[in-house]
């Protein structure tokens, strides 16, 4: 990212953070860079994507700090930023694996898939496999049923996902 960029402050901010998560508010951001966010950053998720592009400069700032937005809360305006190579944050419950962004990122690189051949496994779009996995949704019940056949038959664990993490 070039330095004097609209969103090299948040990159820089970022860069030199030492945290694995980094939360910051809307405010915090605008504060960072000396403007205020548009709109669009303010009511729908899916603006927070990490798809570093040159039309989304805002995911190339925290994508090359080397950070993925972990979760997003519109409703408290507030962002956290997650080190791209940490650990994941999944979790189970009585034994089931809790079908989250990380979880469903570790299940598909352990089975050695792309989003596009995942989403065809799963009978879904490869833009629904990427919102799942950047935290923009979860997959509704029926679907984290079936994530859990798929990660059974393939002796996939929640600790295969730290080891496929790592």
């Amino acid at each position: 990212m070039k330095s004097g960029t609209k969103y090299y402050p948040l990159y820089d901010h970022l860069k030199q953070s030492q945290k694995t998560e980094v939360a910051l508010t809307f405010a915090e951001i605008e504060g960072l860079l000396g403007i205020g966010l548009p709109a669009s950053a303010r009511d729908r998720k899916t603006w927070w994507h990490n798809r570093a592009t040159p039309a989304a400069q805002q995911a190339s700032a925290w994508v090359g700090a080397g950070y993925h937005v972990q979760a997003i809360d519109i409703a408290s305006k507030t962002v956290t930023f997650r080190r791209a190579d940490a650990q994941p944050t999944s979790v189970t419950q009585d034994g089931k694996i809790i079908w989250q962004q990380d979880a469903i990122r570790a299940l598909r690189k352990h089975l050695s898939l792309t989003q596009m051949q995942f989403a065809e496994q799963m009978g879904v779009r490869r833009q629904t496999i990427s919102e799942w996995e950047n935290g923009i949704y979860e997959p509704d019940r029926s679907t984290a049923k079936f994530l859990e056949l798929i990660a059974k038959q393939a002796n996939f664990e929640i600790s295969t996902a730290v080891e496929d993490q790592g």
